[in-house]
């Protein structure tokens, strides 16, 4: 059986239910804050995302995870103890960079097999680890192979290896799919999320692919401007997103800005800035909220129905205009601006029948629980 460097020689430090905790967290570079007070607890055997744009400090948070940055404030923390002053090599953590970092003049067997070369590893230990590691990632027929012989997904398969041969409590995956094309990303993803369950360690992954990210996750953490703008599920940050960005940044959204006109028991009455007046069923976010208090709505471009005719629905329907048809295959995206001068999208499962062309009279309604307020 695969066990972590922690199950082989026995726990250090507090036993914890927690692989990886960062507490209130900086980093500053050149008088520039890239990290700023974060907080996380991250569960052991746990597959938890970082997700966020270019430049919102989710690298550097990793990098402050594995040692190869020193925290400005704040405290890292591995299975319960602190790693203030512990250096990269004697984490309990291995990391697989986007570029792999396979040394080119090695074999796949020698690349694997370097990180033990450094323990010290008796020579019988050596061989039986790295059989196994090549054994996990399907590579034991290119063992004798050098990197540039293989694919790109095979030099991911490897760099895998070379972090799991030495049976870390954590892996780190910085952007680790970010070199393939899409066909052999979406094949990667499925590896990995088998291999992860399959070995039940607990893997960190930094990503800005919103999709890579729900599909693999158990939990994700957005990023932006160095903070953490929301921890939830895969469908809780898809469903309830907490913030305009969140609900912008993951997936596509229709937002409108506006104003609480009055609320009761169950729903929202709101007028945006356009004159809409959108109905939002959502009381759990809004107990306290006052009339003028302003908000922004976001609808799912899936959730918004489409006709011809005015539907036979009490709120949330408006006039419009189609603009813009695309045939995607699978769905079809329409583009819609409505008499307001809004621009929405929506999209729709293809389904037999012929698509209604560019300036189309439509009509577009959604439920009031299909659209949420934010806090503007």
């Amino acid at each position: 059986m695969f066990q972590t460097a922690t199950q082989n020689r026995g726990a250090t430090g507090t036993e914890t239910s927690l692989d990886v905790e960062l507490r209130k967290v900086f980093k500053v570079f050149n008088g520039e804050t890239a990290v700023r007070g974060v907080d996380l607890d991250i569960h052991r055997g746990e597959f938890f995302s970082i997700l966020g744009p270019s430049g919102c400090g989710k690298t550097t948070t990793l990098r402050l995870m594995a040692g190869f940055e020193t925290p400005s404030a704040g405290e890292v923390m591995i299975r319960g103890q602190s790693m203030t002053q512990v250096p990269p090599y004697r984490r309990p953590v291995n990391t697989v960079f986007q570029s792999y970092a396979l040394f080119n003049h090695l074999s796949v067997w020698d690349n694997i097999a370097f990180g033990l070369r450094i323990k010290r590893l008796g020579k019988a230990e050596l061989e039986d680890r790295v059989k196994e590691a090549l054994k996990l990632v399907k590579m034991e027929a290119y063992a004798s192979r050098y990197p540039a012989q293989l694919s790109g997904g095979q030099q991911q398969r490897v760099a895998l290896a070379r972090a799991l041969v030495n049976r870390p409590a954590v892996v780190l995956l910085d952007e680790p799919l970010g070199a393939l094309d899409l066909k052999l990303r979406k094949e990667m993803q499925v590896e990995l999320s088998n291999l992860h369950q399959d070995l039940g360690l607990t893997f960190i992954m930094v990503t800005h692919d919103q999709e890579e990210a729900l599909s693999l996750s158990d939990r994700i953490a957005v990023m932006n401007h160095g903070r953490i703008e929301q921890i939830g599920s895969p469908s809780e940050i898809y469903e309830r997103p907490r913030t305009p960005f969140v609900a912008d940044f993951i997936g596509e959204t229709n937002l409108f800005n506006g104003r609480i006109e009055s609320q009761d028991g169950s729903t929202l009455q709101i007028l945006t800035e356009k004159k809409l007046k959108i109905v939002v069923q959502q009381p759990e976010l809004w107990t306290q909220s006052g009339a003028g208090e302003p908000v922004v709505v976001s609808v799912r471009p899936e959730k918004i129905q489409l006709n011809l005719y005015p539907p036979n629905v009490p709120t949330d329907c408006f006039e419009g205009r189609l603009k813009h048809v695309m045939y995607m295959g699978t769905h079809v995206h329409y583009v819609v601006q409505l008499v307001s001068g809004d621009t929405l999208t929506v999209m729709q499962p293809n389904t037999v029948g012929s698509l209604p062309g560019a300036d189309t009279p439509i009509y577009v309604s959604w439920s009031p629980t299909d659209c949420i307020a934010l806090p503007a």
